[in-house]
């Protein structure tokens, strides 16, 4: 007698510009669903505080690459949230400070480290289905999911949410140097919906996520196999 068929996991992608209420949201959102959250963004925040940390040049291509293949960084799912522990150690704290957030963009802007990434962010998988937020989620890690979203707000508002949670940092440089990298840059998937919630709270912006995820399997759970 065969056996039913494995459904896939679904995966929820949740891209956008740098402050506007991606991991917010995400985690909103995969709390809402019973999804597990991927912060793609804390996994080359990690990467970046490991090259600070050996005193790796963040401004050497090479050096990042070759520091990313030999590094010993494993997936780990807790709380229902997957990250990268290196040697066994997440440094949760230590990847959200100030250096950090000056060079992350260098390091992610390497060809090889977002190889490598993309081979661990789809990896992810094996812990069922995902909310997974990023810049280039639903293009190219995950283009194929039906489940896509596309974060933006007003450079202003995105800058004072930053401010409120007691960074400073240059989001217009940070949103060019994501758009025009070589690999992947950030721009908005095909078919994703656009979400501008300048004027939004995030309970608002998770509720439009949801409300539209709930229709679209809800609309898959009605057609017929084919």
């Amino acid at each position: 007698m065969p056996q039913p068929r494995k459904q896939a996991p679904v995966v929820i992608a949740i891209d956008g510009t740098s402050a506007s209420g991606k991991s917010t949201n995400s985690r909103l959102v995969a709390q809402a669903l019973g999804f597990i959250h991927v912060d793609t963004g804390a996994m080359y925040r990690t990467l970046a505080w490991y090259c600070l940390r050996h005193q790796i040049d963040v401004r050497n291509a090479r050096a990042i690459a070759a520091a990313c293949r030999r590094w010993k960084a494993t997936l780990q799912c807790a709380d229902g949230q997957v990250y990268l522990a290196v040697d066994g150690y997440y440094p949760a704290t230590e990847i959200r400070s100030l250096e950090v957030s000056a060079v992350v963009s260098h390091v992610a802007a390497v060809p090889k480290v977002r190889e490598w990434m993309k081979k661990k962010q789809r990896e992810c998988l094996q812990f069922g289905n995902l909310v997974m937020e990023g810049r280039d989620i639903g293009t190219n890690v995950f283009p194929e999911t039906d489940f896509k979203y596309y974060l933006d707000a007003k450079l202003e508002e995105r800058a004072r949410r930053r401010a409120a949670d007691g960074l400073q940092e240059n989001l217009a440089q940070r949103d060019q140097r994501d758009s025009q990298r070589a690999v992947a840059p950030l721009m908005i998937a095909l078919g994703a919906k656009v979400i501008n919630n300048s004027q939004m709270t995030p309970e608002q912006t998770s509720g439009t996520i949801l409300a539209d995820i709930r229709q679209r399997l809800a609309a898959a759970a009605r057609a017929p196999d084919r």
